[in-house]
């Protein structure tokens, strides 16, 4: 398999930004065919190919370095470029103080190694207010709850994109031309203001204006290389010169058609994607190993169901890169929920192989939630029903129904090196990386290149 597109099967944080950066590091020269997950050469590129700059991809080196990734590719470390491809949200403002990070933490040129697609949507200061304007109304309506949104805009860009014309919305491509970009700024500024007086609601007045946008995101257009996809086959020259890594953001469970709606993000977190990319390219599906990354326990970032959760784990599984948050709320840990990962892998079409992170955990009274009791009157469902079709309703009424359930366990193992053989007989999916740790260096492959 050429190519690796790497997906998270859980509610995210389980480890994808470490998995691209493995696949990019040093460990994947190595002169060890035997172990190799896809072709040996050099990784081309990682292609982010869903969500936007709330993405918290963690990566740290073995010398100690650590950044977290929300549009940069978590290769960029070893010098690997990244495409922002067109199912991105690019939010230049954020973009360009990752970029500063990246530089003290010695990446030459920061800019040098970006490119984007000219159709990718743009995130503005307005979009990530009136999402927290929205956000902190739930709070103060009867009945309601938070969504567990990370804050930063990306539904409010995405509902916008679908409720005007395909002109309207400011994309990546509009930050070449500075006339038309701050009349697009303006009038978004302007529906979005309307929409949310109509709910009683006000955006801030001290939002930057549409003139000093312009300004940020014309910096951006003169320092990132920007592609009009359609015309240039730039993705496409891409692919073909060698391996690239796609890299997820957010987790299966998540998904905007297949999580637990509403506490989903406005983003498609399988491997659609990705692969609808391949094949505009060119590319066969099967040059790509979908590979599917979960922890040896559960968590989840915020508000929505969790059936598995055990606050008595917090104390014995600390999380050095995830923190209760102003708008996700608390990092919440459970124990491994074999039924929503199957699930997560039904919904996507199955993985190739799974990644199984977090295997040094201390493994002392950690459980396998191996069904859901929905009343104690019927079975226990091991694997959840899917609907066949997109459908918001059904998802809710699956909502309601997990919310309800009640965990149905069996013991783990007490040696922490036994849970990826666990995790993948209960899944059905070879394990074919096992990460001990947080560095590349903590990475092993056990399943040999497909031939």
């Amino acid at each position: 398999m050429k190519h690796a597109i790497v997906v998270d099967l859980g509610y995210g944080d389980a480890g994808k930004g470490s998995t691209v950066d493995w696949l990019c590091s040093p460990a994947r020269s190595e002169p060890r065919a035997e172990t190799r997950l896809h072709d040996e050469a050099q990784i081309r590129a990682v292609v982010r190919f869903n969500g936007g700059a709330q993405a918290g991809h963690n990566v740290v080196t073995p010398e100690g370095r650590h950044h977290t990734f929300a549009q940069f590719g978590a290769g960029t470390l070893h010098g690997v470029p990244t495409h922002l491809s067109r199912f991105m949200l690019v939010e230049p403002f954020a973009l360009a103080a990752e970029a500063a990070h990246l530089a003290e933490l010695g990446v030459p040129n920061p800019f040098a190694l970006l490119s984007a697609d000219s159709r990718a949507l743009i995130t503005t200061p307005y979009h990530r207010a009136a999402n927290r304007v929205r956000e902190s109304a739930r709070d103060r309506t009867p009945g309601s709850t938070r969504h567990g949104t990370c804050g930063m805009g990306i539904g409010e860009t995405v509902s916008f994109s679908l409720a005007v014309s395909p002109d309207k919305p400011a994309r990546v491509g509009d930050c070449r031309d500075r006339g038309p970009l701050i009349r697009k700024l303006t009038a978004l500024r302007d529906r979005i203001a309307a929409d949310l007086e109509l709910s009683g609601l006000r955006l801030p007045t001290d939002l930057p204006s549409p003139e000093f946008c312009a300004d940020v995101y014309q910096a951006f257009a003169q320092r990132v290389r920007i592609v009009d996809e359609e015309d240039s086959g730039y993705l496409a020259a891409l692919l073909e010169s060698g391996p690239c890594v796609f890299e997820g953001a957010q987790g299966v469970l998540l998904d905007e058609w297949y999580g637990f709606h509403p506490h989903t993000t406005w983003s498609t977190t399988t491997f659609a994607n990705a692969e609808a990319l391949l094949k505009e390219s060119g590319q066969a599906p099967d040059t790509a190993a979908r590979l599917g990354v979960v922890r040896t326990y559960s968590t989840r970032h915020g508000a929505g169901p969790f059936v598995s959760e055990d606050a008595a784990l917090t104390p014995m599984l600390p999380e050095p890169h995830n923190e209760t948050g102003t708008w996700q709320g608390a990092f919440r840990i459970g124990h491994f929920d074999a039924v929503a990962h199957r699930y997560a892998l039904d919904v996507c079409g199955g993985a190739d192989a799974l990644v199984v992170t977090h295997a040094d955990a201390e493994a002392t009274g950690r459980r396998l939630c191996r069904a859901y009791q929905a009343a104690a009157d019927v079975p226990a469902m091991e694997k959840l029903p899917r609907s066949l079709i997109r459908d918001l309703d059904y998802q809710r009424l699956l909502t309601k129904t997990v919310s309800r359930c009640t965990p149905v366990y069996e013991d783990g193992p007490q040696d922490p090196r036994d849970w990826p053989d666990v995790i993948g007989d209960a899944l059905g999916t070879p394990v074919g990386v096992v990460s001990s740790g947080p560095t590349w260096r903590d990475k092993a492959a056990r399943l040999p290149c497909a031939k």
